[in-house]
């Protein structure tokens, strides 16, 4: 027995026909959901008939008391839901491009941006450029360097380690990380130190995924230690407070540092490697620096 295979055509299914199904199962009848979408009586039970050949399942119950989805049509009902609201989002975000807007700019940053130096100089943008939306995502350098290369990303914040050959690149702020320790500890009153050293001891950090952690383990692996982090959390000042305890040491921006940190129980000692010594860099791809909306926040930035 050869069993017919149903061809992608099949499943056409007119976007109409999802807001007529979608009535239906919000008013309870074929007749209520005809009139809410301005279709005869007629004409709706032909197109319902239509979108059940289309699916090959029956999709209504239908009696004298109303029409009620199956099992089938319960599920298709949940589909057409979230068709029909990425649907107007589509319209939505296509209209904003047909009045000559850039719709979203795509921002990938580090930690440091991320928390430190951003959040003040994005509000004044968005507040100046009611037009443009800003979809930020943070990453290590090195990722945000492969999605802008990947054209997944519109506008990049990297550390000056990675190579940013063929982008458009504007020197942007340091990015020191220094060390953050207890008053009481087993570095006594040493100024500076080395991230081995830190290695050595408890650690206190960010998540995982964060773009600093996946940082700092990558040097890590380069000495051939792993890190032992007692807890980790998703904010500097939380970490601080877990210094400041006496948990354990943590590697953080300075700008951070000083931010949080309590002089009567913590210090701040610097990193005496070299990578704890950054510069950030505004990154686009040439393409992007064609934009106006991308243009316009790297300006923005530059311009901090």
């Amino acid at each position: 027995m050869v069993i017919a295979t149903r061809r992608t055509t099949d499943y056409r299914v007119n976007p109409f026909d999802l807001h007529l199904f979608s009535a239906v199962v919000e008013h309870g009848t074929i007749t209520s959901a005809a009139e809410a979408v301005n279709l005869s009586l007629a004409a709706a039970s032909a197109r319902l008939k239509a979108l059940e050949a289309a699916t090959g399942a029956r999709l209504l119950d239908r009696s004298k008391a109303g029409a009620v989805p199956t099992d089938a049509g319960r599920a298709f009902a949940r589909h057409a839901s979230r068709v029909l609201a990425e649907l107007e989002s589509l319209h939505v975000e296509m209209a904003s491009f047909g009045n000559g807007l850039r719709g979203t700019v795509r921002l990938l940053c580090n930690t440091a941006a991320m928390s430190e130096a951003l959040p003040r100089v994005l509000g004044h943008f968005l507040v100046s450029n009611p037009e443009l939306d800003v979809d930020v995502q943070e990453l290590s350098s090195d990722a945000a360097l492969d999605a802008l290369r990947r054209g997944t990303a519109d506008l990049g914040i990297l550390a000056d380690y990675v190579d940013t050959s063929g982008l458009v690149v504007q020197p942007w702020k340091d990015d020191r990380l220094v060390a953050l320790l207890p008053r009481r500890g087993p570095w006594g009153s040493q100024r500076s130190l080395a991230f081995g050293e830190l290695l050595q001891h408890p650690l206190v950090g960010l998540s995982r995924d964060s773009g600093l952690s996946r940082f700092l383990a990558s040097q890590a692996s380069r000495s051939g230690r792993v890190p032992r982090h007692r807890v980790r959390l998703g904010g500097f000042d939380a970490i601080a407070h877990m210094v400041a305890a006496g948990v354990g040491a943590a590697v953080v921006p300075e700008s951070a540092a000083s931010r949080f940190s309590d002089p009567k129980k913590t210090r701040i000692a610097a990193l005496s490697d070299t990578w704890a010594r950054r510069k950030l860099l505004i990154c686009m791809t040439p393409q992007g620096a064609e934009l106006t909306g991308v243009s316009a926040l790297a300006e923005a930035l530059a311009s901090s």
